[in-house]
């Protein structure tokens, strides 16, 4: 897989306009953008930072000496009828990413190199049916190209590994993710070998043990990489069976008719004359910058994962859940600090997570605070509450706000403790039904019917423990 990763940065990899994403089309470009005559290219470096960073993020070998080279095609979205990248001598070098799969294993994908270099506009071709448009605002944003090793084996293997570099990207900061907007995006490769062939090539790293491969370009849907490249093994696959042989070539895959087809011939290096550009010089950086930026590293979703598992004692599942993104990570750890860590999990993913699932909102748009979710644990915690009730007070806090001790005082919700009030309640409701006594008494199962009508009887409000162990010693006097 080729991902193609926008930097993210304030300016573009060459030049001071901005990277604003939806601003009116062609508003976003200087001079240099546009290829003006005699403008010459800057490079931003905190781009190049940002590519540093996310090489270290993915124990990549970061090259203190790399170049620009120029490639050469001709699109009407492309003004200077080349694009500034890094074919001979990348940025950053061979990295890894370790994929987990759903069913508990993990794969480990490794990644070639990680290369520098500025993106195209965009042509628009239906605002109009006797013309296309051209937006440059996207032209010049630094891009990063991350080119993965042959190493995925399969459609769930590329969309987890895609999100799982999409995460590490969010992480370190370096790219948003959107693949919607284009921010990310991805070029997938699919070729097909017979059995056996693949373990050959992984012993061998002999590319003649897989077949011709075919790139599915721009894909921007973690669903549709999935079904391109279902779609187009199985293309492949009848291809050879019938006697045929697979060309190289570029295609697109049409979700509607769920196939793939041709775009054009595949291109190699020399079709596009690569040669050193000659407004750069070589870029080089000093081995104590690349220290810094790692010393200054964010802690990784692994590393966050395995802490969450260690300190908050939490299963795999839901550490993997809260750690998914960085906000639903900060929000559980906040509400988590000094607390009990598997109570907090289960509310956040639970009944946190599901709100907000129904409303369709984000983390992000949480009405509910981690101060106020971990009052409503500290509640439970306490038995100040019940947790029936506390699902009517989180309710509460999540469509009015408020403090949730207050709430809890306010509106007398608080929990009946004393075993007296309780005792009478459980009394009450075993002598009203003795036929259900006699059944109960045969069938200890029953009990919790006598439990269910003392809470109701109680408002919700007697403490379940001290119900159901009263209702256990009355039934068996």
């Amino acid at each position: 897989m080729e991902v193609h990763a926008q930097v993210l940065s304030k300016a573009k990899l060459f030049s001071a306009a901005s990277t604003k994403f939806g601003a009116e089309p062609n508003s976003n470009v200087s001079f240099v953008d546009a290829a003006m005559p005699g403008m010459l290219p800057t490079i931003n470096e905190f781009c190049v930072e940002q590519a540093v960073r996310t090489g270290l993020g993915l124990k990549a070998q970061i090259n203190l000496e790399s170049a620009f080279d120029r490639k050469n095609y001709f699109y009407p979205d492309l003004p200077q009828g080349y694009q500034i990248s890094q074919l001979y001598h990348p940025i950053v070098g061979e990295g890894e990413v370790l994929v987990e799969m759903g069913d508990g294993t993990a794969r480990l994908v490794r990644v070639e190199r990680i290369h520098l270099e500025q993106d195209a506009g965009k042509s628009i071709h239906d605002m109009d049916p006797n013309m296309s448009f051209v937006d440059l605002n996207r032209t010049g944003v630094a891009l990063m190209e991350i080119v993965s090793r042959p190493d995925i084996r399969g459609p769930e293997e590329a969309a987890a590994y895609l999100g799982k570099l999409r995460q590490i990207l969010r992480y370190l900061g370096t790219c948003n993710g959107d693949m919607q907007s284009g921010a990310m995006r991805a070029d997938v490769n699919v070729s097909i070998c017979l059995p056996g062939q693949y373990e050959k090539y992984q012993a061998t790293q002999d590319f003649s043990h897989l077949g011709t491969r075919c790139e599915i370009k721009n894909m921007n849907s973690m669903r549709f990489i999935q079904q391109a490249i279902e779609v187009e093994a199985k293309r492949q696959i009848a291809i050879v069976e019938a006697g045929g042989e697979v060309i190289q070539e570029t295609r697109l895959f049409d979700p509607d008719k769920m196939e793939t087809r041709s775009m054009r011939s595949k291109e190699e290096a020399h079709d596009y004359r690569y040669f050193p550009d000659s407004d750069l010089l070589p870029l080089v950086i000093e081995q104590s910058w690349v220290d810094d930026i790692a010393a200054n590293l964010p802690e990784l979703p692994d590393a966050k994962k395995a802490r969450f598992i260690n300190d908050f004692g939490l299963s795999d599942y839901d550490a993997s859940v809260l750690t998914a993104d960085l906000d639903s990570s900060s929000f559980f750890e906040q509400t988590a600090q000094g607390r009990d860590g598997k109570m907090v999990a289960n509310w956040v993913i639970n009944e946190l997570f599901g709100r907000l699932k129904k409303d369709e909102k984000t983390i992000t748009d949480s009405p509910v605070s981690p101060a106020q979710l971990g009052s409503v644990v500290d509640l439970i915690a306490s038995d100040a509450i019940s947790g029936k009730i506390a699902k009517d007070l989180f309710e509460i806090v999540y469509t009015e706000g408020g403090d949730p001790a207050q709430i809890v005082e306010d509106r007398g919700m608080k929990q009946v403790t004393d075993t007296g009030a309780i005792e009478a309640a459980v009394d009450e409701i075993i002598a009203a039904n003795p036929d259900q006594v006699a059944k109960a008494r045969e069938n200890p199962k029953l009990a919790g019917w006598f439990v269910g009508q003392v809470m109701k009887a109680t408002g919700g409000k007697a403490n379940p423990k001290a119900v159901n162990d009263l209702v256990a010693k009355k039934l068996q006097s």
